[in-house]
């Protein structure tokens, strides 16, 4: 096995993005965390457990935290998610472990799970501890895995486990896909993400970077491994189509996003409109206000009930400053060479419930333009030779082992469910693992069993 890459070490977050964008959810101390571990009632058959989409043992693991032992407390979450610290601090846990916690019953407010979760993660690599899990014995047999995201690492994660070769490739310079260039710095710090992959590093799993995979080279992947791994996750945010879309002054969601947590982007037009309603759309804003706009709305062509965001962030943006406007439809983008306005349609419900245009029509003086409406999917390579089957651009899989129509190939993550959480991904990768290194053995054994018949 060669030396694992140490990725932390190429972080490009600087100061100045480090002090505008804190931890909307700082870390507990040690009194904190020991105080609400004792909160916990430890629940047999615990909801909270059944909600984590990876199963980790939650009132197992508080309870280590509250006697002590937290490097047993984090084998605990590693054990059940190999991405357990960019998990707890990027999860929805308000509408997850969190949300089920009994607690509520009670009217009480719920353990922190994510920040208990945290502490625990953040104790171990602040111990110096290495991974507490080694590779298991050579099997002989390798995987590639395309796409560095979470699905993919979840993946990689157990088959290196299980003694399996894994190599990762990912068209970015950094691995970790969305972890590491797409969420919110004040919700997943780069180096946390960073932080994560060194881990998996050090369990032998290789990582090919600045490399994006095409239907040529998927065929010699497939040739020089027993198994291919989809963990493509989606592609390109949707356009609007409306005229104007070239100027300067528009993005979308996630290139904003990537551009300040890689150092590329370091201010903010003074207005700014961000069109969509999602959570992206929200840290997208939010980013806006944290890097110096000073009016930054959000457009959305349905209301607040209908937003894809979760409520919790909605009340967030609206504590940033970010204003919303509903039932309002882009028309064009205004500019001579840069974005001098939007052009807004309000949208009206006619009987039958559908939104259709009203009269009112004004443009909005803004700066710069924000799209953030879905993500198209990133599987048109696959096509090339019914390599999977496709429905809507999503791979279609198996979902308790993670295997495509192609028995060779296996898949999990964005590309197979259209853009979930971090944990859903890591849930979809680790359950791919398994059923790989399942197949594999099978296979194997079928082989095995061919060749004692021949003699």
């Amino acid at each position: 096995m060669s030396e694992p890459t140490h990725y932390l070490q190429q972080s490009p977050v600087s100061p100045e993005i480090a002090a505008r964008f804190p931890d909307l959810h700082p870390g507990f101390d040690k009194q904190a965390a020991v105080a609400e571990a004792n909160r916990c009632l430890y629940c047999f058959d615990a909801p909270c457990t059944g909600a984590c989409p990876t199963h980790i043992d939650v009132p197992r693991f508080i309870k280590k935290i509250a006697s002590g032992n937290l490097a047993g407390s984090a084998r605990t979450i590693l054990d059940a998610n190999i991405l357990g610290e960019s998990c707890s601090r990027a999860c929805p846990v308000e509408v997850l472990c969190q949300g089920a916690c009994v607690l509520h019953r009670y009217n009480k407010k719920p353990i922190e799970i994510g920040r208990l979760q945290r502490y625990a993660m953040d104790s171990l690599h602040a111990s110096g501890a290495v991974l507490p899990f080694t590779p298991g014995a050579d099997t002989g047999k390798s995987v590639a895995l395309i796409g560095g995201g979470p699905a993919s690492l979840a993946c990689a994660a157990e088959l290196r486990r299980r003694g399996i070769r894994a190599e990762i490739y990912d068209a970015r310079a950094l691995p970790g896909g969305l972890n590491t260039y797409g969420i919110a710095e004040y919700k997943l710090t780069l180096d946390a993400s960073l932080r994560e992959i060194d881990m998996l590093s050090q369990l032998g799993v290789q990582f090919h970077l600045n490399t994006t995979v095409d239907a040529a080279m998927l065929t010699e992947l497939e040739a020089a491994h027993d198994a291919v791994f989809l963990g493509l996750g989606l592609g390109a945010i949707h356009k609007l189509g409306v005229t104007g879309e070239a100027l300067d002054g528009v993005t979308n969601a996630l290139d904003l996003i990537a551009g300040y947590k890689s150092g590329a982007i370091t201010s903010s037009p003074a207005r700014v409109a961000v069109i969509g309603a999602g959570n992206t759309a929200i840290d997208a804003a939010n980013a806006s206000v944290r890097l110096g706009a000073t009016e930054v709305t959000m457009v959305y062509r349905r209301g607040p009930e209908q937003m894809s965001a979760f409520d919790f962030e909605y009340e967030h943006a609206k504590q940033e400053g970010v204003r919303f406007l509903w039932h309002v439809q882009p028309v064009s983008i205004k500019g001579r060479k840069a974005v001098e306005g939007l052009e807004l349609q309000a949208l009206e419900a006619s009987a039958d419930g559908s939104l259709v245009p009203a009269d009112a029509h004004w443009t909005l003086p803004v700066d710069g333009i924000v799209l953030a409406i879905g993500q198209a999917t990133h599987s048109d390579f696959l096509s090339t030779g019914s390599t999977v089957q496709l429905e809507r651009g999503r791979v279609v899989i198996d979902r308790a082992s993670g295997q495509t129509t192609n028995p060779k190939y296996f898949a999990g993550g964005d590309c197979t469910n259209g853009g979930r959480e971090v944990v859903d991904a890591v849930a979809d990768g680790k359950r791919a693992g398994m059923g790989i290194a399942a197949w594999l053995a099978a296979q194997s054994a079928v082989q095995n069993g061919g060749s004692h018949a021949d003699a």
